[in-house]
């Protein structure tokens, strides 16, 4: 699991905010994105979990994104597959 900050625009088209009395508006909103990569878990239980935990029913709530990993290689090992993750 790798966890990242950051920035992006979405439906909420950024915020107003003011600096020294001077308004301006911030286009670019903090977020959070988290890879994951499953192979003993089926994915649809970790999709099912995750809507359920994230899901606050406000815009913003992000998306998930599911890709086929045709293989993972550690590199200082030489494993392959599953035994890689």
């Amino acid at each position: 699991m790798t966890v990242t900050q950051v920035l992006g625009s979405g439906m909420q088209k950024g915020k107003t905010e003011s600096y020294r009395g001077v308004p301006f508006t911030v286009d670019l909103l903090p977020k959070v994105k988290v890879e994951i990569v499953v192979c003993e878990v089926p994915v649809e239980e970790v999709v099912r979990t995750a809507r359920r935990v994230l899901n606050t029913g406000n815009i913003g709530d992000g998306k998930i994104f599911i890709y086929e990993i045709a293989n993972a290689v550690r590199i200082r090992t030489g494993e392959e597959g599953a035994d890689a993750i």
